[in-house]
């Protein structure tokens, strides 16, 4: 006999599905013939195939985590003259980019950079990926009282058909409409300005 099923079917109790006979046995050769493929495809025996998994998802986890740390280092670099690209908008600086290569994590750690070379400002970072587009927006501690990163965040990705908020001081969101990047990013001074009046 060979479980091959188990349910719920009212409280308390379980439905157990099994197999019996030929059926059985051949569901045995059937588990034994893909425990055996599997096994090829990773170069391993089958008695080995635990520790062989085990070892690829500590290696893939490894992996994973050089990519962010390559990521973060490419998004670092970028931003290496980003700061010169900001612009004064109503008596305060604002830098609003797009950057090429980075994932969500980065772009954090680069706005957290931004802010801090600017001393003073409001920073909106967006990178584009495929069809979809990441989004970071920071206000130095001193403005959140007048520019709110949550609020910022709203616009941004709303203009992108996504959605996003957070913090006065941080804030993360994304949007699908990669095409509207660069209209949106134009139009973020305007925001600004707008947001600043309402005072």
């Amino acid at each position: 006999m060979r479980i091959v099923g188990e349910s719920g079917i009212a409280s308390g109790q379980r439905r157990i599905e099994a197999v019996t006979g030929a059926h059985a046995l051949a569901l045995f050769d059937q588990a034994q013939q893909r425990l055996e493929h599997v096994a090829t495809l990773l170069k391993a025996r089958p008695d080995t195939l635990a520790d062989k998994v085990e070892q690829l998802l500590i290696n893939n986890r490894k992996q994973e985590k050089e990519i962010a740390q390559l990521k973060t280092r490419l998004a670092s670099g970028a931003g290496g003259d980003l700061s010169s690209q900001a612009v004064e908008v109503a008596g305060l600086k604002l830098l609003a980019a797009s950057i090429d290569g980075a994932d969500p994590r980065s772009l954090r750690d680069l706005a957290d950079q931004m802010k801090n070379k600017l001393g003073s400002g409001v920073v909106l970072l967006a990178a584009p990926a495929d069809d979809k587009v990441a989004l970071v927006a920071a206000v130095t501690k001193d403005l959140t009282g007048r520019v709110s990163a949550g609020d910022l965040m709203r616009f941004a990705a709303g203009k992108l058909g996504g959605k996003g908020g957070g913090r006065p001081d941080m804030a993360q969101g994304g949007g699908t409409d990669v095409a509207a990047l660069p209209a949106m990013l134009k139009e973020v001074p305007g925001w600004i300005e707008g947001c600043l009046s309402g005072e």
